[in-house]
């Protein structure tokens, strides 16, 4: 069996990569651009295929989907990060939207079998009311940045997929989720980095932050990538699944016991340029429909997510 995945080099992609290579048979191919970054997959360069594709060039992208026939997709690359969608809506437009219409364009003619998991959003949900959480895959969206509308787009782009053309779609609206090799422009990993930093010596004793009361549900990458090989093999073509922990901490709890881990003594300083236009207060899930269809329930507690991220900081800068 084959499984294709695009945006290997990412970070959600590198995990899905390990995760096929460790607990599955397939043969694994990803999609990389010709500047992407490949430290992610540095130790895995030698057991999966490689191929160069720019996904918002089509011609590009059926020839990829022609070589490979895919029996397995994981469509994880896109524009992911937020505040850049409210400086760049058009280029978050055209990655998140032109790219994956591409890509089901291609399966469509080349690999018609060939089971999709579309990785959607909780920031599809935007503003929820208190009386609404937990959030099920019922709540009605209301976005509240441009890169929740793209995400949008692509949920409902996969399921008409699936009723026009019979496309195996199935969606996943993951919440969020960290863990080693994340972004450094993310909260999270942010916070670990600065700290990391200060620890070594290499920045004085200050972390910059946003708005520290909005509450999320965060999730570890490795159940994450768990999840979405059991949406492919045990979940139902045109469905929609959340994968959550059914958790939320406050960016202030969050912070708070990453500085607990470390012990370092810092002053916090909140910085206008990491405000938001309009935020997501609180974004709490129920996984309870995935769990009934697949049996998975995270398994990973953010307090050593968090933990492991902050080694990994650790490492990075020691290098």
């Amino acid at each position: 069996m084959k499984a294709l995945i695009t945006g290997i080099t990412g970070f959600v992609g590198s995990h899905m990569a390990e995760y096929l290579l460790n607990h599955t048979d397939c043969e694994v191919y990803g999609t990389v651009r010709w500047r992407s970054k490949r430290q992610n997959i540095e130790d895995l360069q030698d057991k999966v295929e490689l191929i160069e594709c720019e996904l918002r060039d089509a011609n590009s992208v059926e020839k990829m989907i022609a070589q490979v026939k895919p029996d397995y997709v994981f469509h994880l690359a896109a524009q992911s990060f937020v505040p850049t969608s409210w400086h760049s809506p058009t280029d978050t437009f055209i990655n998140n939207i032109t790219g994956q219409l591409n890509l089901l364009e291609s399966i469509r003619k080349h690999a018609p079998h060939a089971v999709i998991q579309i990785a959607c959003s909780s920031e599809e949900y935007g503003l929820v009311y208190p009386d609404e959480v937990p959030i099920t895959e019922e709540n009605p969206l209301r976005p509240l940045s441009p890169y929740a509308v793209s995400k949008i787009a692509q949920d409902y782009l996969a399921y008409q997929y699936f009723r026009s053309y019979g496309l195996k779609t199935i969606r996943t609206r993951a919440f969020n989720h960290t863990g080693p090799r994340r972004g450094e422009v993310f909260v999270t990993s942010n916070f670990a980095k600065q700290i990391a930093e200060i620890e070594a010596g290499l920045r004085e004793p200050v972390i910059y932050v946003g708005n520290l009361e909005a509450q999320r549900d965060f999730t570890d990458v490795r159940d994450i990538v768990r999840g979405y090989w059991l949406a492919v093999t045990k979940g139902e073509p045109g469905e929609l699944y959340q994968l959550c922990s059914g958790r939320a901490w406050s960016i202030r709890k969050v912070l708070n016991f990453l500085i607990k881990l470390s012990g370092v003594e810092v002053k916090i300083e909140q910085d206008p340029a990491r405000l938001r236009p309009s935020d997501v207060p609180l974004l709490l899930g129920s996984y309870e429909k995935f769990h009934r269809q697949t049996g998975w329930e995270p398994e990973i507690p953010l307090e050593q997510t968090l933990a492991d991220l902050l080694v990994y900081w650790r490492r990075q800068l020691a290098n």
